[in-house]
């Protein structure tokens, strides 16, 4: 009888719309899905920075990226494949967060009337989102790219930064605070990429699969819709990947298209890395970079998922309210 009480108060609660989640749940689901997919971020990091004849050479007997995985290991052990892992965590902090924030934020106020929200107009706020993502994230993904890649370096070479925050403050100190934004020309334009890729078709698909007799809400729908979501992002934004990657890695004295203006730097990165080492080194490091943001997506959606979940069930219990 309590039971059937309880359950007649509840269908007499208002129906109200589902409030929006706090800004940072997107940065919380980025760190959480991070901290399984950062080996593999490490190795896509390191293919990307190898070049021609070096990458023919590593890749003799076994593959490239078998000869990555084996030189991390004996060199480092298991720990190797974490090196970063403080700067990754900063990176999701700052871009992850602020892009989900303000694609959800453009989201809201972008939508129709009826609260329907065009696919034209999600992507547009996909990309602008990824712009301030990329903005506020380049600091700290300039400090990740070295302290990933520290490890391929001869020892004089290396950087050996202790951690995210002593790497931010040494680069602004030995190459001014404009060192700080080195690449943010290509990082940026991967990070509008890849928001509006990744974001607005993951809702897109999310969508499409609601539509058909074969998903409803819960797992299986966010596991599918994120996962085509990884391949679409990871495709569209590798060239650009591939060319951040070189300019971050480079030091003080290097990167002087990039000085010469964003444009003509940009794309004659992506013309010299085409024209030297062939159109497919812009895909150099796709596969890991999939298998990657394959899993790195589906989490980071799932994670979302759950934090919205819980967020919203307690605000339902906590208001006796009931949603649309």
């Amino acid at each position: 009888m309590a039971a059937t009480t309880a359950a007649d108060d509840k269908a007499r609660w208002p129906l109200v719309k589902r409030p929006h989640p706090p800004f940072y749940f997107g940065g919380f689901a980025a760190c959480a899905a991070n901290f399984f997919t950062h080996p593999l971020d490490l190795l896509k990091v390191r293919l990307q920075t190898v070049k021609g004849a070096a990458a023919s050479a590593s890749g003799r007997g076994g593959g490239l990226l078998g000869q990555v995985v084996k030189t991390i290991y004996v060199e480092q052990g298991v720990l190797g494949f974490y090196n970063g892992i403080s700067a990754a965590v900063l990176r999701q902090m700052t871009y992850s967060m602020a892009r989900f924030a303000t694609y959800e934020t453009l989201k809201t106020q972008l939508a129709s009337e009826d609260g329907t929200l065009p696919f034209y107009r999600m992507a547009a706020a996909g990309v602008v989102a990824g712009a301030v993502g990329g903005v506020c994230g380049t600091p700290a993904d300039i400090v990740l790219v070295r302290l990933q890649n520290d490890g391929a370096l001869p020892a004089e070479k290396r950087r050996n930064y202790r951690n995210a925050f002593d790497g931010l403050i040494r680069i602004a100190r030995d190459e001014g605070p404009g060192g700080l934004f080195k690449g943010v020309a290509p990082n940026v334009s991967r990070a509008m990429l890849m928001t509006g890729s990744q974001l607005c078709s993951y809702d897109a698909f999310k969508q499409l699969l609601l539509a058909s007799p074969y998903f409803s809400d819960g797992l299986a729908l966010h596991f599918s819709a994120s996962f085509l979501a990884g391949f679409v992002a990871t495709t569209i934004s590798s060239p650009f990947d591939v060319v951040k990657t070189r300019i971050m890695n480079a030091g003080p004295a290097a990167g002087a298209a990039v000085a010469a203006g964003p444009r003509r730097g940009l794309l004659h990165a992506m013309a010299t890395i085409a024209r030297e080492e062939g159109p497919l080194a812009l895909y150099k490091g796709w596969t890991p970079a999939f298998v990657r943001m394959a899993p790195q997506t589906i989490l980071t959606f799932i994670f979302l998922e759950q934090f919205r979940n819980v967020y919203w069930a307690r605000h339902a219990q906590k208001n006796s309210v009931r949603y649309e």
